[in-house]
């Protein structure tokens, strides 16, 4: 196994995985650096495994999970700066609505369970099959599609008065 030619392509996969969960970019580098460390220190044992691609994405959102567990109790401080703008700045104002649409659906997909946001970023940003999803999160392939289903009918449901 070559560490440049196998696993070092992974990392902008294993980015994206990781900052979807953690919603942390911080945090989705540092899992992403654990997880090239740990796929380079069983580099022997990865001959057994039919997909790496597969392998290092479970590993990441694992990781990733496991961060998410640790930081649960934390309290995070919502630190809201209000800028003084002049009615004349249209621009300013489209701006503040877009920022808050986006926060809106960033609360929305942060509500729905975690198999349902996992592989809805898996089969809508990544672009992965639904018989690899199902490999990477290690349920069946009419599991995965019902809860892509779900996911986007709740964020449907939820995002009407956008």
């Amino acid at each position: 196994m070559d560490f440049t030619r196998d696993i070092l392509p992974l990392k902008n996969i294993l980015f994206r995985t990781a900052l979807r969960i953690t919603m942390n970019r911080e945090e989705a580098e540092d899992i992403v650096q654990d997880t090239l460390l740990k796929l380079w220190e069983r580099r022997t044992e990865m001959s057994k495994v039919d997909s790496l691609e597969a392998f290092a994405i479970s590993a990441a959102r694992n990781l990733a999970l496991d961060r998410i567990a640790l930081h649960r109790n934390r309290v995070i401080s919502l630190n809201e700066e209000i800028h003084d703008t002049e009615d004349n700045h249209p621009s300013v104002f489209d701006n503040i609505i877009n920022n808050e649409r986006q926060k809106h659906i960033h609360n929305l997909i942060n509500q729905l369970p975690e198999k349902q946001r996992t592989a809805i970023q898996l089969r809508d940003i990544e672009g992965k099959t639904y018989k690899e999803i199902a490999v990477i999160m290690g349920i069946s392939e009419s599991d995965v599609k019902i809860n892509i289903y779900r996911g986007r009918d709740f964020l449907k449901k939820n995002c009407k008065n956008l």
